[in-house]
């Protein structure tokens, strides 16, 4: 059983963060011909369950960097190496020293929450005012925040030095790890990720792959919480405008994101 998973942003998406038409198509084909495949991305479910919907994602599907597995057909949702109170404390102390409030992402069986305190920066009320009171979460004051909040991830947004600076002082936590890059809202700035050390993309991927009986595991990724999934996968592919260290260690390198590298690299590979 061939069992393929999709990383999202610079992989399967294009640079507006769409699935493309022809992806739409191929996607449709992989369906048709029995090849099963699902989603592995550092997105939260708030933003990737909308992107998947209607192309035939039925298969549980890995968010926030494995924190969390959601199954769409049983709709059961699976957390694993959520944030305990200590870590996210010392996460909201390091971002306040650059004058950078994180937003705290946190998920029952019925909602998704977001906690954050009052923005300090245009760019944090933007993010607030443009997506997140658009989504479907709860948008809480930090100071309601409980210690039995189920934590997945925190989230940040601000101008690049500051944001490396917040990634340095949290790499010295042994139990987070911090992915980063640059902003859609522009070049002057970067987002940050952070969850427990302990949760990957990886780690979901081969769960669900046992749990599915796969034989054969193809994934495709771009960056840093790629790696992950590559070690142990039998195929991964990684598109043209992936990070250095992704082409190193990838089965073989395909066309770019924006290109539809992996729709059409599917379709040679699968006679689709």
């Amino acid at each position: 059983m061939n069992l393929i998973f999709f990383d999202l942003d610079g992989t399967l998406l294009n640079s507006e963060s769409e699935i493309s038409h022809f992806t739409k198509e191929t996607l449709a084909k992989l369906g048709k011909n029995g090849i099963a495949y699902s989603a592995a991305t550092g997105r939260t479910m708030l933003t990737g369950t909308s992107i998947l919907e209607g192309h035939g994602f039925d298969l549980p599907q890995v968010y926030s960097n494995g924190v969390t597995i959601w199954d769409p057909k049983a709709h059961k949702l699976t957390l694993e190496h959520l944030l305990g109170s200590v870590e996210v404390s010392n996460i909201i102390e390091t971002a306040g020293m650059q004058g950078i409030t994180p937003f705290v992402h946190a998920v029952d069986s019925n909602d998704y929450f977001i906690y954050h305190a009052s923005p300090r920066h245009d760019i944090e009320k933007e993010l607030i005012s443009v997506r997140y009171q658009n989504s479907k979460a709860k948008i809480m004051p930090l100071n309601q925040l409980s210690s039995l909040s189920q934590v997945t991830n925190v989230s940040l947004i601000g101008v690049a030095a500051a944001v490396e600076e917040i990634e340095r002082g949290l790499n010295n936590n042994t139990n987070l790890v911090t992915y980063s890059g640059p902003a859609i809202e522009g070049s002057a700035y970067k987002w940050m990720d952070i969850h427990h050390y302990q949760a990957s993309k990886g780690a979901a991927v081969k769960k669900i792959a046992e749990q599915l009986g796969a034989t054969n595991l193809i994934c495709f990724g771009d960056s840093d919480n790629d790696l992950s999934m590559f070690k142990l996968s039998d195929e991964s592919y990684a598109p043209a405008n992936a990070k250095i260290k992704l082409k190193e260690v990838a089965t073989e390198i395909i066309g770019a994101n924006d290109s539809d590298g992996v729709a059409h690299f599917l379709r040679q590979r699968f006679s689709l």
